[in-house]
């Protein structure tokens, strides 16, 4: 079955022949890379070659399981009130697992404020993501300590601060790589645009990665551009590529050919992950309102997961007792995450008005003021009750 967008044509049903190759491309799509079909066969590429062990084919799809595990428990939390916000990732574990797993200790991530698979893989405490999303603090977590830096909300800004960040790498001399994510609505902001022209001009070492999960909100791809997005990279000077994005492995081997590549003084690539979004584009959104039902389901037959699995199955990497594990693994998760959050404490009030200004501000001290006359108007009230 090919991977081709269905946000503005009519689904189509592919007859399942099995391929020894998956450098291939259909009347309307170009090329893409995969080496792990819909229907969980192996296959190879010409260019991009990857020989995982059992354990590491194991390892990730552990990740991927536990990341939408996480995912799924946050989107109930919210829909319980408990949290705010959330922007699911479901559909796309594969992109960024795939990806995650090609950074070394060294290398820095930008992610947007979707990447819960890369935090994952960059060892962030699941329910430090949580904290924004709950109100009660402004990140939930050190971004040094993981090479993995805060959730962007701007759209689109994280990649100008990636290729600032891997101008100064180079100036420094260092052999590390910048990684930096965003989707297709962002490819259309001026933002991109700049970061690509320096990441391109100062031959920065730097990877976009872009996930296409085929819709901005409610606007499908189409209507972000009439190339396929990689093909961008050409009109600024470097390299770009097509990846199956619900193909973990293939997201892990361009990834990190990308990722060396640049580490080695060759400059920065585009990679388009190619997959979807298979819930709304967050808990406030209702997709049922710009998306047809068969859409999806079309998409749920190229899962991430279940390839995976199907092929470990079908060679004999995973047994009942490691699928019953790992269900175990995922109920603790998931639980810790629920008790977690709902432990959190909630913020001094006051904390809003540190750090605004180095050395402090009239202005400021006087909205201090009437904010906290106004607290105690509250106070006031309850006692007189």
């Amino acid at each position: 079955m090919t991977v081709e967008s269905t946000a503005a044509r009519k689904p189509r049903r592919s007859s399942g022949a099995k391929r020894t190759s998956a450098k291939r491309r259909t009347a309307d799509q170009p090329e893409l890379v995969q080496l792990l079909t819909p229907e969980g066969e192996r296959v190879e590429h010409p260019e991009y070659s990857l020989d995982p062990t059992p354990d590491e084919l194991r390892a990730m799809y552990r990740d991927m399981v536990l990341t939408r595990r996480f995912d799924g428990e946050a989107t109930t939390l919210q829909r319980q009130g408990e949290l705010g916000l959330w922007a699911s990732l479901l559909g796309q574990e594969a992109a960024q697992i795939g990806s995650g797993r090609a950074l070394q200790d060294d290398d820095y991530v930008f992610p947007t404020y979707r990447e819960h698979g890369v935090a994952w893989c960059r060892g962030v405490d699941p329910v430090n993501l949580l904290g924004m999303f709950r109100g009660v603090n402004h990140g939930g977590w050190d971004p040094n300590s993981n090479n993995f830096h805060l959730y962007t909300i701007v759209i689109g800004s994280q990649t100008l601060h990636a290729t600032g960040y891997a101008m100064g790498v180079a100036k420094d001399g260092a052999d590390s790589a910048v990684l930096a994510y965003f989707g297709d609505g962002a490819s259309s902001q001026g933002d991109v645009a700049e970061a690509f022209t320096f990441a391109a001009v100062y031959n920065a070492p730097v990877v976009f990665f872009c996930q296409n999960n085929q819709w901005a909100i409610s606007e499908p791809t189409e209507r972000q551009t009439r190339v396929p997005l990689y093909q961008r990279a050409q009109g600024f000077g470097f390299p770009g590529v097509r990846v199956d994005g619900n193909d973990v492995l293939a997201c892990l081997a361009v990834t990190k050919a990308a990722l060396e590549r640049a580490r080695t003084g060759q400059g920065p690539m585009l990679i388009e992950a190619f997959t979807y979004r298979m819930g709304a584009h967050t808990t406030s959104d209702d997709p049922t309102r710009y998306r047809r039902a068969e859409e999806r389901e079309l998409w749920e037959t190229k899962d991430p997961i279940s390839r995976l699995r199907t092929y470990m199955t079908a060679q004999g990497l995973a047994d009942d007792a490691f699928f019953a594990d790992l269900e175990k693994e995922s109920d603790a998760l998931a639980k810790r995450v629920r008790d977690s959050v709902r432990a959190m404490p909630d913020p001094d009030d006051m904390a809003l008005f540190e750090h605004i200004y180095a050395d402090g501000h009239p202005l400021v001290d006087e909205e201090r003021a009437q904010f906290a006359e106004y607290q105690a108007s509250f106070v006031s009230a309850e006692e007189g009750n």
